[in-house]
């Protein structure tokens, strides 16, 4: 007999456009560079959360929901923290191929992007030395094209460097944070203080959320889903690969994770991924993603910032979970409130000024009867082990092939 788990018990799609975002407050922040995100994230059970991401861009505010494999112990219902960081970080790649194709008058046919993404993990949780890493991305461009070689190598280069998510790729950017328990605000200890007032916890906007507000644009299917396939197991030559139920939860560590993002253009012109969890081995994903109207497309679907921001505050929220799952900190709930701030760069007349981004912004609230010192190891010890706070914080430069279909 199967059991409903609390994401589905909501009733909502994984995904979805909140209608009525005004009457809920939902805005973003006023941006410092050409956009900004703010990212609403609580916890539901076991590594379910759902997240609120609403762009200064569009004005739009999406719902998307994450869970984790067996590895985590999860349930599978949604896609992994991982999976949205490669899906916007993919479809950011192809929104900038495209739109400087255009601007360059070059004709690209069957573009198929495909991304490999990896991070570490490695150390001991009670010790405290446990730490997560992000290793520079793989993307290889495939397509059909009358230009040469050069031209199409110079073109992916181009639109890698001043894609919005290379301003978090590139540089060391380290993530500042506030923290709150049990609604009193603690300085930080080890982590980068954002020196800024706490924002207010948004806990209850998720219950004010009207069930009937989970519109899904007419696209054939759902916005996200699970394909019911399994990853083969990655035959490469990157050892420390991991698979089995629980694997993640080890106290001590010394593994590799890598996902593959495969990103299509539909007839429709949306951008179809699929994602690959090779380690730990896990489930096959599709997730739909599209640009907002004046941006290149119609803002059906999520767009690439979104996914990206997402993933940031997702898998950190992970992080927090699992720790206290490791050490036996007695955590009654968690949320977080985060901001992200990025630019999209440029190139024209052969000089390209690359994308840029702020640090990342998060506010941490935490519901528990430990005590001060115990809640900033929380956060210390989550930002360390958190695979996408590692990515920000690591100069990453991906390494680009191209193609010919």
């Amino acid at each position: 007999m199967s059991v409903t788990t609390p994401l589905e018990e909501l009733g909502y799609p994984l995904f979805y456009e909140v209608e009525d975002a005004d009457r809920l407050d939902l805005a973003a922040p006023g941006p410092r560079l050409g956009q900004a995100q703010r990212t609403r994230i609580r916890h539901l059970a076991g590594m379910q959360k759902e997240a609120l991401v609403t762009s200064s861009l569009s004005g739009r505010t999406w719902r998307l929901a994450s869970d984790e494999g067996d590895y985590l112990d999860g349930a599978d219902v949604a896609p992994c923290p991982l999976a949205f960081m490669t899906t916007g970080m993919v479809c950011s790649f192809a929104n900038q191929v495209l739109a400087l194709a255009e601007a360059r008058g070059l004709d690209l046919r069957d573009l198929e992007l495909v991304q490999d993404n990896y991070y570490t993990m490695s150390g001991s949780a009670l010790r405290g030395d446990m730490t997560g890493g992000a290793l520079a991305p793989d993307v290889e461009v495939r397509v059909d094209s009358d230009a040469d070689e050069a031209t199409l190598q110079e073109l992916v280069e181009d639109a890698v460097a001043t894609a919005p998510v290379w301003g978090l790729l590139s540089g060391e950017l380290t993530s500042r944070f506030a923290l709150a328990r049990n609604g009193e605000a603690l300085a930080p200890d080890r982590v980068a203080d954002l020196d800024a007032p706490l924002l207010a916890d948004e806990a209850t906007v998720f219950e004010d959320l009207p069930r009937e507000a989970g519109v899904v644009a007419e696209l054939d299917g759902p916005l996200a889903r699970n394909t019911g396939r399994k990853t083969e197991p990655f035959d490469g030559e990157r050892g420390k690969y991991t698979t089995g139920a629980g694997s993640s939860l080890s106290e001590e560590q010394d593994r590799v994770l890598h996902l593959r993002g495969t990103c299509t253009l539909r007839d429709d012109g949306v951008k179809q991924v699929e994602v690959k969890l090779y380690s730990p081995q896990g489930s096959v994903f599709e997730l739909l993603s599209e640009e907002p109207e004046g941006r290149g497309g119609e803002g059906r679907a999520p767009d690439a910032m979104t996914y990206v921001a997402a993933g940031v505050g997702f898998c950190f929220m992970t992080q927090v979970g699992r720790y206290a799952d490791i050490v036996g900190t007695e955590l009654s709930d968690y949320r977080i409130v985060q901001d992200t701030h990025v630019a999209t760069g440029s190139a024209s007349g052969g000089v390209v000024e690359p994308a840029r981004a702020d640090p990342v912004e998060t506010h941490v609230f935490l519901d528990s009867p430990e005590d001060d010192d115990v809640a900033r190891d929380v956060l210390d010890m989550s930002e360390q082990t958190c695979f996408l706070h590692a990515l920000c914080r690591t100069d990453l430069e991906p390494a680009v092939e191209v193609t010919r279909r």
